[in-house]
């Protein structure tokens, strides 16, 4: 009957306009672990540049590392240390294709920058991944 059909749902799912799953295995990131993950290759980023300016501080140095150490983990492996503890990796816009440096540089340069990060659209994608294409989902 016309009665009993019902409207069709007005909820938006994160993930949705991607093709992502709602939940579980390649379904978007929340905000807190891509945040502990940031934390974690941010610190470890510092330790490295540490061992390197030692007695000093790092300063910018850690910077420097942590553009490489994200770069090269991205392209190579497709998740960085930080990442990796916390069960996340890069959803490349071409599955099963391996990252082009270009999306790792650029993607990295505007994650340095903070803000771009924290500029996030309906699926709670921050602006660096949206301009490169890519998404952070769990492993």
């Amino acid at each position: 009957m016309v009665g009993d059909v019902q409207p069709p749902s007005q909820e938006h799912r994160r993930g949705a306009s991607l093709g992502l799953p709602a939940d579980g295995p390649g379904s978007l990131a929340t905000f807190s672990s891509r945040a502990g993950a940031f934390v974690v290759d941010a610190i470890a980023s510092a330790l490295v540049a540490g061992l390197v300016t030692a007695p000093d501080l790092p300063g910018n140095w850690s910077l420097l590392s942590f553009g490489l150490v994200t770069v090269l983990a991205l392209v190579i492996f497709g998740q960085t240390p930080g990442m990796r503890l916390f069960g996340l990796r890069l959803a490349h816009p071409r599955p099963g294709a391996r990252l082009a440096p270009w999306r790792a540089v650029v993607r990295t340069a505007l994650l340095m920058l903070l803000v771009p990060a924290l500029v996030v659209d309906g699926d709670g994608r921050g602006l660096h991944d949206r301009l490169t294409g890519t998404a952070v989902v769990r492993d």
